[in-house]
């Protein structure tokens, strides 16, 4: 379905393109010859400004590319340290929990003194 839609609006949009031309060059307030000496100097220029364009895409793709890596390369290095950050505060949490139950069950010449 969404195919169908597509194809109609490149139909549509094709065909609305022809008519604006057509209505553009029988409504022009120069002279034929005018027009289309008009028309052969856009063209001309147009792979010019075709190439100015794909530069300007190119250098936009770049900066945005970069700027993306950096970003990345930033959000890797705090979830490194999130994690690690994470990891040690679990295992200084399991160390507390277990601590006390490990010397409970130590006999009393391994307890510390402080614990007698």
């Amino acid at each position: 379905m969404s195919n169908q839609r597509l194809g109609q609006f490149l139909g549509g949009f094709v065909f609305g393109s022809v008519v604006g031309t057509v209505v553009g060059l029988l409504v022009a307030p120069g002279s034929g010859k005018e027009t289309r000496q008009l028309l052969k100097k856009s063209a001309a220029a147009l792979p010019e400004l075709a190439e100015d364009l794909s530069t300007n895409v190119q250098l936009q793709a770049n900066r945005l590319s970069g700027s993306a890596l950096r970003n990345w390369d930033e959000t890797l290095i705090r979830l490194k340290e999130s994690i690690a950050a994470g990891l040690e505060a679990s295992q200084q949490q399991q160390q507390t929990l277990y601590k006390p139950e490990v010397e409970n069950h130590l006999p009393e010449s391994q307890k510390t003194i402080r614990e007698r």
